[in-house]
């Protein structure tokens, strides 16, 4: 079967209509994930959740081990923007900004990991690499179905 866009004609595998029917769920997903992974993140950093060290330790991590003064309102930035971008991100409620925050926040992580290698499991690159890009792409997308902002008429 082809298809014709406005771009160009590819040949396509005509597939189950179930896919059809689920395919706009699949963007939703991903947002939806990200979202609420991120917000344990947040919550290690802020309130000592999930095995975290709280917003003092973390702060003197910061500045102490990775050199970033004021560790605590570095420590703070990087809670906030990950437990409230999450949420934010997983609702679908200024999305855009939210994402861009978190994509923002990771490209500074990733600065943290370069001398680790890529291999996460060496410190590496590699998961701050994927958020941030995972995050960028939320970002150029928005909210989309199934969002706050839709629901709201957010044009953002």
């Amino acid at each position: 079967m082809n298809v014709t866009t406005a771009d160009h004609t590819t040949d396509t595998i005509p597939q189950p209509r179930v896919f059809d029917r689920l395919a706009p769920f699949a963007w939703p997903l991903v947002r939806i994930t990200v979202g609420l992974l991120l917000v344990p993140h947040g919550a290690q950093k802020l309130f000592g959740w999930f095995g975290g060290y709280g917003l003092t330790a973390t702060g003197q991590y910061f500045e102490g081990t990775l050199g970033m003064e004021p560790g605590f309102l570095f420590a703070l930035a990087a809670g906030l923007i990950e437990f409230f971008g999450g949420l934010a991100i997983a609702l679908g409620l200024f999305t855009r900004p939210a994402a861009l925050a978190v994509s923002a926040f990771l490209a500074v992580a990733l600065t943290v990991h370069i001398p680790n290698g890529f291999f996460w499991t060496a410190g590496g690159i590699e998961y701050p690499l994927l958020w941030s890009v995972t995050a960028f792409a939320i970002f150029l997308r928005g909210g989309d179905r199934l969002s706050l902002d839709r629901k709201l008429g957010l044009r953002i």
